[in-house]
């Protein structure tokens, strides 16, 4: 039987490439989506029939939706190779604006707590069949606090931080953890940003170099590599160089906000 991939998030974006190029390389998908309509149409256009796809309803924000997602994967299609907690949202903050501290508590639910209980209804079946991947999708925002997007930055720090303390806590039960950081990839999410995003790559061009990574078990890897040295080098600078750097940077948008 081929190998299987538990995706989140797979409904557009980042996560649908990733699934496209797992079903290209001839694996069997298991889709974890809040709008599974949509996922159905995609995998019914993509020629996926019942035996490669499974589309399973969860919202990551909810753990007991998405734990109860998981254990249904492993009773339909069997434990996963490869699980890739991707499913994230992007929504700019102003910490003086009262409405805002609700988006920062859905922000840390959805990236953080979300991924958290994504990964774990594998951990113990993985640790005991001795292999497994478990993959976070964090991002280059992550090295550094940008101006209106503290909500983000921050739990993409900690999905960096959190996948670095599992992998040490996995590695001698043979399950992989794999951060995948992306820089600016062009998906209908960064469309919307008004700020420049250097180095932007198509989401396919991303999906593949993903999965080759994920295929090495590398610890971390910047996509495109470029942004992994500049954000590099942005960690290296002292604060007020940093802080003049960042000067005047538009914001990116709060909830209802518009362009």
């Amino acid at each position: 039987m081929s190998r299987l991939v538990f995706i989140t998030g797979a409904s557009s974006g980042i996560g649908q490439a990733l699934a496209a190029r797992y079903a290209q390389a001839g694996w069997r998908l298991a889709l974890a989506a809040r709008r599974t309509g949509e996922m159905q149409a995609w995998a019914l256009a993509q020629g996926l029939g019942a035996d490669r796809c499974a589309v399973y309803g969860a919202d990551v924000a909810d753990t007991a939706g998405i734990v109860a997602a998981g254990q249904a994967c492993i009773a339909a299609q069997g434990l996963p190779d490869v699980v890739v907690a991707n499913a994230g949202i992007s929504i700019g903050v102003d910490t003086a604006v009262r409405e805002d501290l609700e988006v920062i508590a859905q922000t840390y639910a959805t990236n953080n707590i979300g991924l958290a209980a994504t990964f774990h209804p594998f951990v113990e079946p993985m640790a005991r069949r001795g292999s497994g991947t478990l993959v976070g999708i964090a991002s280059v925002a992550g090295m550094r606090g940008l101006p209106g997007h503290g909500a983000y930055c921050a739990s993409k720090a900690a999905v960096i931080s959190y996948c670095e303390s599992l992998r040490g806590e996995l590695r001698a039960s043979g399950v992989r953890v794999v951060t995948i950081s992306p820089g600016y990839i062009d998906t209908p999410l960064t469309r919307q940003n008004r700020y420049a995003m250097p180095f932007l790559m198509p989401a396919d061009a991303f999906a593949d170099r993903a999965f080759r990574a994920i295929a090495a078990g590398a610890s971390h890897r910047f996509i495109p590599w470029q942004m992994g040295v500049v954000a590099r080098l942005l960690r290296l600078l002292p604060n007020p160089v940093f802080d003049r750097l960042l000067a005047g940077r538009p914001r990116k948008h709060r909830r209802g906000e518009a362009g």
